[in-house]
């Protein structure tokens, strides 16, 4: 007998809304996962992945499929809110691309990268914030953070941090003291890239907020952090954008010894 999926909650997000509704025009046109496949140029299993929300489309593929239904620019439209859109699911989706990744960028400018922080750190952040389950929410952060320290190993990172996050004590003196000795640990690995912005570099791009940088094998992609969550990048000319700023942010950054040594400075405030 034939698998049947369970149909994914379009109201989840415009991700799984454009799944939702690939399934329901492939199924309403009465066709197969192969010969949809065929009208789109990729494999049944890619098809498949699409529906259920392990893959995303790309242009060609929906212009293709609206040409198929006759439905102007429906499917196109879709796959352009979805990538605009906010999306719930977002940390799902990045740590899935984590894994794939060969070198990963980082900015953050008001506290340190959860992949970099201490428990003790993750913890007060944790603390700060509003969700409904304290314990549930460190733990996920815990186990997103362990399996990123794992993996180090299988690729780069370059993180910028803004002076400010040294600056901002979290948790008190002695978590932000582990907290930078846990930093300075991390700048000695060979495949760790640690650079701060200092405040004497002035107003630069970072003040709008955090970003992310996946480099995949075929692609890149970005997360771009805000209030009440962010938005996962895709589409190939916003991701060139945000890597363009990610470096014009580095170019005000100090060398990676000079950041060191700052980390240090503000070391002994905390000793």
């Amino acid at each position: 007998m034939p698998i049947v999926r369970d149909e994914l909650d379009p109201k989840i997000s415009m991700w799984y809304f454009l799944a939702h509704s690939l399934r329901f025009w492939r199924e309403k046109e009465g066709l197969s996962l192969t010969q949809c496949g065929q009208v789109i140029g990729v494999a049944r299993s890619t098809v498949s992945n699409m529906e259920a929300g392990r893959r995303r489309p790309q242009d060609d593929h929906m212009r293709l499929l609206d040409q198929r239904y006759q439905t102007g620019v429906i499917f196109q439209m879709l796959l352009w809110f979805a990538r605009m859109a906010h999306d719930p699911d977002w940390g799902r989706q990045i740590a899935k691309y984590e894994e794939q990744s060969h070198l990963i960028k980082l900015y953050h400018g008001q506290v340190i990268p959860i992949a970099l922080q201490t428990d003790d750190y993750t913890w007060a952040c944790v603390r700060a914030g509003t969700p409904k389950d304290f314990e549930a929410s460190m733990a996920r952060r815990v186990a997103r953070k362990q399996y990123f320290l794992g993996r180090m190993e299988d690729f780069e990172v370059w993180a910028l941090l803004d002076e400010s996050v040294l600056a901002r004590v979290v948790g008190g003196p002695q978590v932000m003291r582990a907290q930078l000795e846990h930093l300075l640990k991390l700048s000695e690995l060979p495949q760790f890239s640690l650079r701060v912005v200092p405040f004497s570099a002035g107003a630069h791009l970072g003040v709008d907020g955090s970003l992310q940088l996946l480099s995949l094998d075929s692609r890149d992609v970005a997360y771009s952090g805000a209030q009440n969550g962010g938005r996962l990048i895709e589409t190939p000319g916003e991701v060139r954008e945000l890597s363009v700023k990610f470096d014009r942010i580095g170019s005000k950054a100090a060398s990676e010894d000079a950041s060191r040594e700052l980390i240090k400075q503000y070391l002994e405030r905390y000793t």
